[in-house]
This record gives structure tokens, C-alpha cells and sequence, in this order.
């Protein structure tokens, strides 16, 4: 098969798949030969060919569109890239988590651990040391990028783990969201395409909203995790400029990628140059005995945005996080005197305190014992008491379980439903643009089953009986 039917043949798939539709314009010629790395002529050829065959329209002077007489695909769930012109689910993500604070609410869509395994004493105690013993100089001292004793503490911490990071590459954000959203900034524009796993954490996509970004997501397995192929063909369709990916228990599915695959996801992202902002937030709540290097640890030309924090091993009200951000550093640092100017000086001082004792590493092997011994419990009664039509999906690690209901099912409706009774959870559509994901929901599975959040689990189970029944 020669080059250009090659490309035909590619593009013909894409177009089934759903990346592009009917009526939809083209890469111009140029493009197309960027990403493809092939002459303008083979590209003409392949055009050509597929305008001969129905699938593409020639417009003088204005390129080519896909062909309105082509039957899209009818289940656009089954694509494996869906695009996303604008994102508009902020709202909606913000009235879940209203509902979520309400103190009446068994809160099973709460985002961070149960906040009674936090060692707060401990870190109160490292506060008031710290307050008492900041000097005037602290502000100055604790700008952008930091604490220089916390990011070197930080740096230590991935050094013990194999990875060397330097220092100097380290930026102290307010939590991981702000390094996420700083690490977003440096590498975007208003307009441009950023691929995110598909289903994907809420926040990215409120971060997409919030900067003008066009998200495609790609298929994504809840056990093996993001599909390569379907990556490479977003790559090659649309100028990508990042990837927002999790790598290591990933939420909501809690997968976490191999080792060989965050080796060949780093090669598919250094061949089309795209940058990859990598959340982390999770990886120190792993299960087993073995903590799993990031896609950063693979990373040799420093194109990996590296986000990570204290919120969901420590304790959330302290706000710090950081990025690890290779080459990008100064341009996060300049970014965020623009934003927040700096993050909270007593808590970064506070933060060396505490980590500075052997405090930290105790408390992480007890939240990981009790995590794991609760997250089972979990499974386990949602085993016994659900339909046989609703399948468990639990990775190995974290706190978040993701229930998968028939298709014809609206955990909107079942939202609704166990809202009233005083119940809260994260309905699927929360992580994903479309409404491919209607079918499912996460709960937090960090709460001592105690017989307030048994009862709840009851109650939960019987109103997706009710509704997988009627469907």
C-alpha cells in the first residue's frame, strides 16, 4: 500500500470513529504533513483519493470538510476519541460539591480521605512552632518558587524512590489543583486541544472550562488504562498541544499504568512533542508494598509536568502542592506571581517542620493499612447487596470505587434520588465532557463502615435495585 492510501485509509478510519464529523473541516494540506511527517503531495493524493470516495468535500480556496452524507457513528461512546469544542460542566460539578458540604449528608462523593486519619495534632503542633518562629524576612524568603528547605525535602523524597529531581525544578503551589492549572498555563493558549483520559477527573475539565481549552478524550480502560493507538490517532488528527493524565490510580477508575506503558506513553508523547501535566496526587496511598514510579521517572528531555501535594496523604485544609516542572519551572514562577503570588508561609514552614521528624512516614504505612482494609469492606458489601448487573471496578490503591450500571441506567436520577435521602455520591456525569458515562458513578470508600455509613450503603443499594429493575 503506498503512502497515501495509507494516510486515506487512516483518515477513512478516523471519520468512522467519530473524530471527525459530517460536515467538519479538515486539517488544511500543510498540517495534515506536519503531523503525518509526509509530503504535501502524498497528503494531496490522500485527500484526492477519499474526496473520489464520498468521504471528503473539496471547497476552492478553503480546503477540505467531511462529507455530509456520511452516517456518524450512533453510539458515540464507543468512539475512541470524543472531542470537545468548548467544556461547560462547572456549574454542575459545582452543585455536587454544595450538596456535599451539607454536615447531615453521608458523603460518599467527599474527593479526599476521611479527615479522622489525618494526624492532626502532630501537624497543629509543627503550625504553632512554626508561627512562633517566623522572622519578617520568611515572605521574602518563601516566594516563588518556595521554601527552599520544603522543595529540597521534596526532592529527597523522589530521590529515595529512584528519581532525581532537582530542587531547583520545583515550584510550591496552593494544592496540586493551582500546580495543575499553572502547568496548563505554560504549555496553552485559548483554543487549543489538550487531551484528557476518558473517564477523567472533574477537575480538569473545570480547568479546561476556566482557560478556554478544547478537550478530546480518548478511550480509556478501567483496568489497563488509557488506549495508546486511540492517543497516537488524536495526536495525529488534531495539533495537541498537553495531556492531562493520571497515571498511577487514576480517578474515578483507579487504574494505574505499567511501567512499560508510561515507558511507550513517554516515547508517543517526545515523538509529537506534546507536553504531559501529570496529576500524581495519589501516589503515595498505593496498595501493596511497592509505590509506583510516575511517567516523569521515564522522562529524559524534562517534558513532564510532575503535580503532586499534602492534601490527600496529610491533611487537605493545608493547601500544598507542588510541580515538578522540568524545563518549565521559571515560566510556572512567573505564572503564579501573576495568580496567587505565593503560597501560605506558615503552612510551607510548618510542613518542614513535620517532615523533618519520621512523623510522616509512620502515618502513611497506618492511612495506607486503613485505606486499603476499608476500601475492601466497601467492595464487599456492595458485592452482597447490589444488582449482579452492576459491576465493581476498585483499582489497587486510593480510596474511590466506580460503579459501572446498565447502559440504560441515570445515576443522575439515582443522584436525585439518594440526595433526598440524605445520601451524596458523584454521578459519571462529572467526568466527562459528553454523557458517555451516565450509566456510572464513584463513591469515596475511605469512612469507617460504622452503622451510619452501613445503613447508607443499604439505602444506596436499594434505590440502584429500584432503577436497574425498572430499566
Amino acid at each position: 500500500m503506498a503512502k497515501y492510501e495509507q494516510l486515506a485509509s487512516q483518515i477513512r478510519h478516523q471519520i468512522e470513529s467519530g473524530i471527525w464529523r459530517a460536515g467538519e473541516k479538515m486539517p488544511s494540506l500543510r498540517k495534515q504533513a506536519e503531523h503525518a511527517g509526509m509530503s504535501l503531495m502524498t497528503v494531496m493524493h490522500a485527500y484526492q483519493q477519499l474526496e473520489s470516495q464520498g468521504w471528503l468535500v473539496a471547497h476552492p480556496r478553503s480546503g477540505y470538510t467531511v462529507a455530509e452524507s456520511i452516517q456518524m457513528p450512533s453510539q458515540p461512546q464507543n468512539a475512541a476519541v470524543e472531542t470537545a469544542e468548548a467544556v461547560d460542566i462547572n456549574s454542575f460539578i459545582f452543585d455536587v460539591l454544595q450538596a456535599s458540604r451539607k454536615p447531615y449528608m453521608v458523603n460518599f462523593a467527599f474527593a479526599y480521605p476521611d479527615p479522622n486519619l489525618y494526624p492532626r495534632h502532630q501537624v497543629n503542633k509543627s503550625l504553632m512552632h512554626a508561627a512562633r518562629s517566623m522572622s519578617v524576612s520568611n515572605a521574602l524568603d518563601n516566594l516563588p518558587p518556595g521554601n527552599d528547605t520544603l522543595r529540597t525535602m521534596i526532592a529527597q523524597r523522589y530521590a529515595a524512590k529512584g528519581i532525581s529531581i532537582s530542587p531547583d525544578e520545583i515550584v510550591i503551589t496552593a494544592g496540586a489543583l493551582e500546580a495543575l492549572n499553572l502547568s496548563l498555563q505554560a504549555v496553552t493558549r485559548p483554543g487549543d486541544w489538550v487531551v484528557v483520559e476518558s473517564p477523567t477527573f472533574y477537575g480538569a475539565l473545570q480547568s479546561l472550562e476556566r482557560l478556554g481549552l478544547k478537550a478530546l478524550s480518548v478511550r480509556t480502560d478501567a483496568r489497563t488504562g488509557i488506549d495508546l493507538d486511540s492517543l497516537e490517532r488524536a495526536f495525529q488528527s488534531h495539533p495537541v498541544k498537553a495531556c492531562w493524565l493520571m497515571t498511577n490510580h487514576q480517578n474515578p477508575l483507579g487504574f494505574t499504568l505499567t511501567e512499560e506503558k508510561k515507558r511507550q506513553l513517554m516515547i508517543l508523547l517526545n515523538k509529537y512533542q506534546v507536553a504531559l501535566i501529570e496529576d500524581d496526587v495519589y501516589s503515595e496511598l498505593y496498595g501493596g508494598t511497592e509505590q509506583p514510579l510516575p511517567a516523569k521517572a521515564f522522562d529524559v528531555h524534562g517534558n513532564v509536568m510532575l503535580c503532586s501535594s499534602f492534601s490527600k496523604s496529610l491533611v487537605a485544609g493545608f493547601r500544598i502542592g507542588w510541580v515538578a516542572a522540568g524545563k518549565r519551572a521559571l515560566d510556572i514562577q512567573k505564572l503564579q506571581l501573576m495568580s496567587t503570588l505565593t503560597t501560605s508561609v506558615p503552612i510551607q514552614l510548618a510542613l518542614v517542620d513535620y517532615l523533618s521528624t519520621r512523623n510522616y512516614e509512620h502515618h502513611l504505612r497506618q492511612l495506607r493499612r486503613t485505606l486499603d482494609r476499608r476500601k475492601k469492606a466497601m467492595c464487599k458489601l456492595l458485592a452482597q447487596t447490589l444488582p449482579t448487573e452492576v459491576e465493581i471496578i476498585a483499582g489497587d490503591g486510593s480510596y474511590f470505587v466506580w460503579l459501572r450500571l446498565p447502559e440504560t441506567s441515570d445515576t443522575m436520577a439515582i443522584y436525585a434520588q439518594a440526595l433526598a435521602a440524605q445520601i451524596t455520591l458523584a454521578p459519571g456525569k462529572m467526568f466527562s465532557p459528553g454523557t458517555q458515562f451516565n450509566h456510572c458513578l464513584r463513591l469515596n470508600t475511605s469512612f469507617e463502615l460504622d452503622e451510619r455509613h452501613t445503613q447508607a450503603i443499604l439505602q444506596l443499594s436499594r434505590i440502584i435495585r429500584l432503577h436497574c429493575c425498572r430499566d
